[in-house]
């Protein structure tokens, strides 16, 4: 499983990176209730920072991202009812931190669920990394600017102040013109 196509399914929900619980179903390769069942079996291991459902205004929000990352201006309603979830147009979906997705594999104990387990726990881990390459090179982005800015704002004054005694050079130089007293 390409770590990729997981990552596309990884989205930014109260500051937290989650899944979705119909990309988790398509991934583990059940339909999105049996998924939803064996975790409301289990819902002792899901506390609120493992696993939350999504808002209406969340799911209208993330729908809107989806739309423009597709550039399909219908695409809202079909996705709704042409998801891999089969999701009724009532129920929001639920989200799955990086801890509910590990607990997952405890709930979904298939050969499947463990192999779709170990790919998803390395595109967390990618991600993560992109994070730190990323805070990484903005700081030296923020040194460079810096350094340059201070550099460049002396070359700015040091020309200003060339151009300033030239442009009296010239006014001294200059004939007068216009009506004499």
């Amino acid at each position: 499983m390409l770590v990729k196509n997981i990552q596309s399914k990884i989205h930014e929900i109260r500051n937290q990176k989650v899944m979705l619980d119909f990309d988790l179903a398509q991934l583990y390769e059940v339909e999105t209730r049996v998924l939803n069942q064996s975790v409301k079996r289990n819902i002792d291991r899901f506390p609120i920072d493992f696993m939350f459902q999504l808002t209406k205004k969340e799911w209208d929000a993330l729908l809107s991202q989806i739309v423009i990352s597709k550039g399909n201006l219908n695409m809202s309603s079909q996705f709704v009812m042409t998801s891999p979830s089969k999701r009724p147009l009532t129920s929001l979906p639920y989200a799955f931190t990086e801890q509910g997705v590990a607990m997952l594999s405890s709930v979904l104990k298939s050969k499947k669920a463990v192999q779709v387990n170990i790919s998803i726990m390395r595109a967390f881990v990618v991600m993560k990394q992109y994070i730190v390459d990323y805070a990484e090179l903005f700081k030296k982005i923020q040194d460079i600017e810096t350094k340059y800015n201070k550099q460049f704002a002396d070359v700015y004054d040091a020309l200003n102040y060339l151009m300033g005694i030239k442009k009296e050079e010239v006014q001294k130089k200059r004939i007068k013109i216009g009506y004499k007293k």
